[in-house]
């Protein structure tokens, strides 16, 4: 008998998605989600949090590489960062590609997302293992008021707007973020599809440019995504996004998705999803 996992977050506005699955490999309930760990026939492993996924073997890299890359090339020179959510450790893979990193904290509010990570998808958990890496499983908008001023890079790797993560696209979360920035510091947040939820893109940049005096969208694409695509809010103090040139120099090896090309082209929006964006200029 055929088994296939159908993500049915958008049900209701009549969209879901199937995969075949051949095996599975570990379902459990932790004390804030369902996580269900699959072998599927298309895109390998699999891994979902409340029935919605967040990891493949196939794609991961598309989008761990863009929401680290990007905030990352763009920084002068990024020595601490905090990755809020993430983990499955893929953000924290490609922050530690950069040799200036002296620290990344990771605040993850569950710790079965790492421990099961760590057991079925160590290419990208291991990474936290690493010296550099410092664990708090926590609240990542209480940590972020509790460290003011700390970090150059924050990197919110959140699931949707639904369950533990329903905060984390909130105002007073984003102020949080900003007061624990540095002065030249940039913030990327997961920030959903242009295809799907223009509403929660538009609501974010109602109250982000109260906030940020540089701000901006950009996306990649990822085929185990809602609508092939998602995207990021990019956020700063100091540094305009859109005329960031990335430094070759600086570029990890080995990269699967990023490039200083992708780099900028991923700012450039078809006209409807531009609407969606409160721009200054």
């Amino acid at each position: 008998m055929e088994i296939w996992y159908t993500e049915k977050l958008e049900l209701e506005k009549g969209r879901a998605v199937s995969y075949r699955v051949t095996k599975t490999l570990d379902s459990i309930q932790s004390p804030f989600q369902k996580i269900d760990v699959f072998e599927t026939q298309s895109f390998g492993r699999m891994f979902t949090l409340d029935g919605v996924t967040m990891v493949t073997n196939k794609d991961e890299h598309s989008y761990h590489e863009m929401i680290a890359h990007i905030p990352m090339m763009s920084h002068p020179n990024p020595e601490s960062v905090l990755v809020i959510g993430g983990g499955d450790g893929g953000t924290v893979r490609e922050v530690l590609k950069h040799p200036s990193v002296k620290e990344v904290v990771l605040c993850e509010i569950d710790k079965a997302v790492v421990d099961i990570s760590y057991q079925y998808f160590p290419e990208c958990a291991d990474a936290m293992k690493d010296k550099k890496v410092i664990h708090h499983y926590d609240d990542g908008a209480k940590f972020a008021r509790d460290n003011k001023g700390r970090f150059d890079v924050i990197l919110v790797d959140s699931s949707d707007p639904v369950g533990p993560a329903e905060v984390l696209f909130k105002e007073p979360f984003y102020r949080d973020m900003a007061s624990a920035l540095k002065p030249t510091g940039i913030i990327a947040t997961q920030a959903e599809s242009y295809w799907y939820h223009g509403d929660v893109i538009s609501s974010l940049f109602e109250f982000i440019p109260k906030i940020f005096p540089e701000y901006g969208y950009y996306y990649t694409t990822i085929p185990t995504y809602p609508s092939g695509i998602i995207g990021f809010t990019f956020l700063s103090n100091a540094i305009d996004p859109y005329s960031v040139t990335p430094d070759i120099s600086r570029l990890p090896k080995g990269l699967k998705y990023y490039s200083p090309e992708i780099h900028k082209a991923a700012f450039v929006l078809p006209e409807f999803a531009k609407a969606y964006i409160k721009r200054k200029r």
